[in-house]
């Protein structure tokens, strides 16, 4: 075969290779001039079979395609005209170029490579441009990526409505161009969940709406929502499955519901282990392309990623739930009436912190003041709150000093830790305490005297009458469990002084530290003519802003406007220790009770001034006194020099003594001993007759002519 043979054949195989290119490939070939205008191009291309030639013949390239980002295509066919250097794997967007008019075509994606065309003698004669059809997988990397954000944004809030509005985010617009997503009303109550069906009727509320066009929906957020039955989300929820309609049509059941212009759909219902928990619409209204396949299961996965969120928030708020109703009834439900003060207490509960406070009747009209925290959260810190509450009454029963009161509740404290242990299971003897402070004062009515000590707890505001705040010396000690060592400041309070126990939760604030906080209850609280409780109303109102209760911790306030006991009410007397003035001590006894107009009891409290005294004598040491108070109850008290504690037992028939105490304990509602530095008091009380005033009269205590009686040497 000869040279001119071998060439014709050559450029034979060549031209049938051309003309297959052009008419069998299924890639895209554009020949291109050098004025960018396409002169041949591939029939037999994927979305060019039914293209006609004048539509594409002698347009400029990707000019016949709508959409397509023309601009930077053209500029790097002129970059490709100009240097000679291929331009690989250019990735376009636009419709596919098929159908009766331009641009009805289906959304696609063409990677485009592009080569200069040269002759033998170097002359420039236009572009070869390849396009392939990439959409597939442009579409499931599109998918990818919002899954992968997703992965990354969905379920961070532990929070229901946010866990919703994330989904919201996520999906539009590059699944849908809009997201509804209801969640059913038990699981913003914290309620147990049902696993199972839902029901038609079943309350819904409106979570989340997110439009691409940013327009807000017909229902507001958090409304309730009445879904029709049947429509693709009734019954999406009633078997829990999903639901894909690609062609919405105005006759679907409850095509109205979705809003003009919906055209396709997805029902996905948000489902945890069998448990529904809402469900997440997706539709598209601008973008043409029905909902697929691909897209269900896109939509799925995000509706599966959305529940375990909703759930892991419903948990938390179902905890929280529990634990602030724990706490709630663990906390006193109002102070008790008492003489000595006029109390009022709010409690704001919050994501940390247990806090606690209480008002407790002690011995001889004085009044026991309390307040605390418990670091952590949930169940477990309101747990907790709750025993430490209940150990600080049963030892202040006890009439121990503050300081002794906190150093018993320390001991409780690092019991409490070795008992629960570490992880809540076994006991362990190197479990760390909770963390907790607590606050202890006593306020004397008869004295107007209050003593106080803390543990680790910020000391109290004391203002006086006139709304002047005064210093408090109270020092605040190590916080429970930590070992002990607690001080006690003592203060002399003026009649109508307040004293405010407070938290730190309650002075804390976004943006405000605790010295503003603290300045702006001073402020508030120097008020004149305001009640303890309409006091803390006030502070709420100044201090109590809380956008989100789940991020600020439990706010505790507790106010408390000394009284004094009136001086009419008051009987004391100095006794001589001897067993004669037994009988003087009944004398003067009787006589009071005449005078405070309550001789029906005059029979008890002889024998039972008589039987504390006769003790008092026989046992303790001198100096001996007798007092008695008319608070709302009858207070008999006996005090002496010795500190050895009084026990009572139940003597034997043939036992010549030892009923003293038991006749004590038989005629009065209570009795019990305190002790101070030096010396103890034994004290009885008895219940006032029906027609008595049970609360101090207004007046008393202000006439000055009425004293206490004198003293009996």
């Amino acid at each position: 075969m000869g040279d001119a043979e071998r060439g014709a054949e050559e450029r034979a195989a060549e031209a049938a290779l051309l003309d297959a290119l052009f008419t069998q490939a299924p890639v895209g070939l554009f020949l291109v001039d050098p004025e960018l205008r396409v002169t041949r191009f591939n029939h037999a291309a994927h979305g060019m079979r039914q293209v006609p030639e004048e539509r594409v013949l002698g347009h400029r390239i990707g000019g016949f395609a709508p959409g397509l980002a023309t601009d930077e295509l053209h500029a790097t066919a002129r970059r490709v005209l100009e240097t000679g250097e291929s331009a690989l794997g250019v990735l376009l967007h636009g419709r596919r170029p098929e159908g009766p008019e331009p641009g009805d075509g289906e959304e696609i994606a063409v990677s485009a490579s592009l080569f200069r065309l040269t002759d033998s003698s170097g002359k420039v004669l236009g572009l070869a441009a390849l396009a392939e059809n990439v959409t597939d997988r442009e579409q499931a990397l599109a998918r990818l990526e919002v899954l992968h954000r997703a992965h990354r944004r969905i379920g961070t809030s532990l929070d229901e409505t946010a866990t919703a509005e994330q989904l919201a985010a996520v999906a539009v617009p590059d699944l849908a161009d809009v997201v509804i997503v209801d969640v059913l009303g038990e699981v913003y109550q914290g309620r147990r969940l049902r696993p199972g069906r839902v029901g038609p009727g079943s309350p819904l509320r409106r979570a989340a709406f997110r439009a691409a066009d940013g327009s807000a929906g017909d229902v507001a957020p958090g409304a309730l929502v009445d879904l029709p039955f049947p429509t693709p989300c009734s019954q999406a929820l009633a078997d829990l499955r999903p639901r894909l309609v690609p062609r919405l049509a105005a006759g679907t059941p409850g095509a109205k519901t979705f809003g003009a212009g919906a055209h396709s759909l997805i029902a996905a219902p948000l489902v945890v282990h069998g448990t529904a928990l809402g469900i997440a619409v997706f539709l598209r209204t601008t973008r043409p392309e029905p909902f697929d396949g691909d897209d269900l299961q896109l939509a799925e996965q995000l509706a599966t990623l959305t529940a375990l969120g909703i759930d892991k928030a419903h948990a938390y708020t179902r905890e929280r739930t529990v634990a602030t109703a724990l706490q709630r009834r663990l906390l006193p439900s109002a102070p008790p009436e008492l003489t000595g003060v006029e109390a009022a207490h709010v409690h704001l509960p919050g994501d940390d912190g247990a806090d606690w406070f209480d008002v407790i009747p002690l011995s001889g009209a004085r009044v026991g003041l309390t307040v605390g925290t418990v670091a952590g959260r949930g169940i477990e810190a309101a747990a907790t709150m709750g025993q430490l509450r209940t150990a600080a009454r049963a030892l202040a029963a006890r009439d121990p000093a503050p300081d002794e009161l906190l150093s018993g509740l320390d001991e409780v404290t690092v019991r409490l830790a070795r008992e629960v242990g570490p992880e809540g299971g076994a006991t362990s003897t190197q479990a760390e305490p909770p963390s907790a402070t607590c606050l202890y004062l006593v306020y004397d009515p008869v004295s107007g005297r209050c003593r106080g000590a803390s543990a680790g707890h910020p000391v109290p505001l004391v203002l006086g009458p006139d709304g002047r705040s005064q210093v408090s010396e109270i020092r605040p000690g190590p916080p429970l469990g930590g070992g002990g060592g607690f001080s006690v400041a003592t203060a002399e309070l003026a009649e109508g002084s307040l004293l405010a126990l407070y938290s730190s939760g309650l002075v804390l604030g976004r943006g405000r530290s605790a010295a503003e906080g603290r300045a702006t209850l001073r402020t508030v609280l120097g008020g004149p003519g305001r009640t303890p409780a309409e006091l803390c109303d006030d502070v709420v109102y100044a201090l109590g802003e809380r956008h989100d209760p789940r991020s600020v911790d439990d706010a505790s306030l507790l106010l408390v406007r000394t009284r004094r006991l009136g001086a009419d009410r008051i009987a004391e007397w100095p006794l001589r220790h001897d067993p004669t003035v037994v009988a003087e001590a009944r004398a003067l006894a009787v006589r009071k009770l005449a005078d405070w107009g309550l001789d029906e009891l005059a029979d008890a409290t002889e024998l039972i001034v008589s039987e504390l005294v006769t003790n008092a004598i026989r046992y303790g040491l001198p100096p001996l006194s007798l007092r008695m108070l008319r608070d709302r109850e009858l207070i008999c008290e006996v005090t002496d020099g010795s500190s050895t504690t009084p026990h009572m037992r139940l003597a034997e028939p043939t036992d010549e003594g030892g009923r003293g105490l038991f006749l004590v304990m038989y005629l009065a509602g209570r009795w019990g001993t305190r002790f101070a530095a030096r010396g103890k008091t034994i004290w009885a009380t008895q219940e006032l007759p029906r027609d008595q005033d049970p609360g101090q009269d207004k007046d008393a205590g202000q006439d000055p002519g009425q004293g206490p009686d004198q003293d009996l040497s």
